[in-house]
């Protein structure tokens, strides 16, 4: 499907067809999260705080355990 940006004010828009929202569960309320690996832009529902919360933990606590391992690994 090939979409173009429409002007809504002063900024641009995507419209999303009806049959990908119902597809996905997406209704005018539901969080989005974007995101970019530099080439393309990922939508996708915005996941729950507590995950959110899991994942910084576990992250700080990779960097805790091996943080100075993976410093020495990269010089």
């Amino acid at each position: 499907m090939i979409k173009k940006l429409t002007r809504h004010g002063n900024s641009l828009a995507l419209v999303i067809d009806r049959g990908v929202l119902d597809l996905l569960k997406i209704g005018a309320d539901t969080p989005l999260e974007i995101t970019t690996d530099g080439r393309a832009l990922v939508i996708e529902p915005a996941r729950g705080e507590a995950r959110r919360r899991r994942l910084a933990k576990a992250l700080g606590e990779g960097h805790r355990r091996y943080g100075r391992m993976l410093r020495r690994l990269a010089d």
